[in-house]
């Protein structure tokens, strides 16, 4: 009797041990992109990402491969860490891609557990950066470019990936033969292959209206990048700044949006860990 006891007492905490665990799980919600948390991504990447997953975040996106490995770890040593942790490897930005190491960087990154294989800006030296006035660019070829796009899309398919674009704002500044690159983009891609991965941030930088694009380009934008703007145009934690998530939400569906991470590119009243347990405590109640 006594033994039947304890053995029903034992289930008995299972059970409730059981029912807080899937408590827990169902809390969590939404993705960061650790770009974030870059730094102390860089002095402790195990510890931060269980900072991470303690905050309650669902899934991640990396910002940290190098000569093979995700933040020093081998792809699929990453995603057994990950996996131990219970966050999801969603996304990463590949941005040193080119077509030629493109199969090997895919196959890692598909080792790692990933679903999107990101563009974080124009690929294979077609990124500028204008160190005097600190400003980003790109060079004016967006046909060759598109065509990378493409090639690299059917690839990334072959691996079982997806391809996304990443904007910032200059994709948005017209060309001398009146062309903006992001609608060229999103034109002369073959949504089978390559889609897009919009920063709200920097859409709205740009003086555009990311509702609008969701309306002329519906079904593209597959993930979002999301963090705020404060009143001086800075970034900031979502729900303390200055853009209508709210209204940009409403239209997910349109948009074609599958999931969100934040992210905040440079914090100025918080420690980078901070800014992102604020935008997922605000992200509750959008």
């Amino acid at each position: 009797m006594m033994t039947n006891f304890k053995k029903w007492g034992l289930l008995a905490l299972l059970g409730v041990f059981l029912s807080v665990t899937n408590s827990f799980a169902q809390e969590r919600f939404g993705g960061l992109a650790l770009y974030t948390v870059r730094d102390a991504m860089a002095d402790n990447p195990k510890e931060t990402l269980k900072k991470v997953a303690d905050m309650g975040y669902k899934y991640i996106e990396a910002a940290g491969y190098e000569n093979g490995k995700f933040y020093g770890m081998e792809p699929k040593e990453f995603k057994k860490y990950l996996d131990e942790l219970g966050l999801i490897p969603l996304s990463t930005h590949q941005g040193s891609v080119t077509l030629e190491n493109a199969d090997k960087m895919m196959q890692d990154v598909k080792d790692a557990g990933f679903e999107y294989f990101v563009l974080p800006v124009p690929p294979m030296g077609y990124f500028t950066y204008d160190q005097e006035k600190q400003s980003m660019g790109m060079k004016d070829d967006v046909k060759t470019l598109t065509n990378i796009f493409n090639t690299l899309g059917k690839k990334a398919e072959a691996k079982g990936l997806k391809l996304l674009y990443h904007n910032h704002n200059f994709e948005f500044k017209e060309n001398e033969n009146g062309i903006k690159a992001y609608d060229y983009f999103l034109k002369n891609t073959d949504p089978k292959y390559v889609n897009f991965q919009m920063d709200l941030y920097w859409i709205t930088k740009a003086g555009e209206d990311p509702v609008a694009y969701f309306k002329k380009y519906p079904g593209r934008f597959k993930l979002w990048h999301v963090k705020d703007m404060d009143d001086q145009g800075r970034f900031a934690p979502v729900g303390t700044g200055t853009i209508d998530f709210k209204r940009i939400f409403n239209n997910k569906d349109l948009a074609g949006m599958q999931h969100y991470l934040v992210e905040q590119d440079k914090t100025f009243n918080h420690t980078p860990l901070e800014a992102a347990k604020i935008s997922h405590e605000n992200l509750k109640a959008i």
